[in-house]
């Protein structure tokens, strides 16, 4: 018997939200349909398009619903990025500073010196070449390889210790309440920016450390603070990662 569902997959052509969405509804049809991502923003290129997990905001929640369900291919093109908008390439460089913060230095080196060339070419022109290659295929393939390297060995979070959680304690909370005011780089971003600030105070971070690291948050047109972003708010967050780890929620 030829099963057409395995033959015929989904084809999920746009940003994160489309391809999670995409994915969580191929999870269900049929107990399970493949499908392939086509990501068409920096943040799903470098983000949704890796790994096996689809969420889906629900009841004001973030990514409430969701499934582990990984596509049967991922194709990427930087050619799609090209028509995107300058705070989409931004909003993307959020993730790609994220993955150099926890798990790679060149990686940031590279954000730090050539990332304003990156935002305003749209990742598409070569012309920051380096020795050894174009900053815009560089730089991408470094942050999925390393979001890669995070994921596979963990790929149905048995651990919940994930170096790519950085930037999501309270920035859930803070995009749903301030909802469609910040978008999701923009929230992690906020995020990191003030755990920079938390690991500085407690001796983690030189002050020299953060202040670099700040500076290039900056460079990349990307917001460090929110007036939403209150005492209130990281207290709630902190509650409702406390009950998702220990599985009351």
């Amino acid at each position: 018997m030829v099963v057409y569902k395995k033959l015929e997959p989904i084809i999920a052509i746009g940003g994160g939200v489309c391809l999670d969405i995409v994915g969580f509804a191929a999870s269900l049809y049929r107990r399970r349909t493949t499908y392939i991502r086509v990501p068409t923003t920096l943040l799903s290129y470098v983000d949704a398009s890796v790994g096996a997990k689809t969420g889906v905001n629900f009841s004001q929640c973030k990514n409430k619903l969701g499934s582990y369900i990984p596509p049967v291919a991922t194709f990427l093109d930087r050619s799609f990025i090209q028509t995107v908008p300058h705070r989409q390439i931004s909003n993307g460089l959020a993730e790609m500073l994220k993955m150099a913060l926890m798990k790679h230095k060149g990686l940031f080196e590279l954000l730090e010196s050539h990332g304003k060339f990156l935002l305003d070419t749209n990742f598409q022109s070569c012309n920051g070449l380096l020795d050894h290659g174009c900053v815009a295929l560089m730089t991408s393939r470094i942050a999925i390889e390393t979001m890669l390297e995070e994921l596979a060995p963990n790929l149905w979070e048995g651990d919940l210790d994930r170096l790519v959680d950085f930037g999501l304690l309270i920035s859930p909370e803070l995009e749903m309440k301030v909802l469609p005011t910040l978008m999701h780089g923009e929230a992690v971003n906020i995020d990191m920016a003030y755990m920079t600030c938390v690991s500085n105070d407690r001796g983690f971070l030189t002050t020299a450390e953060r202040n670099r690291i700040i500076q290039c948050i900056k460079n990349l047109e990307l917001p460090v603070w929110h007036h939403d972003f209150s005492l209130n708010l990281v207290k709630k967050s902190l509650n409702e990662r406390l009950k998702h780890s220990e599985g009351l929620q």
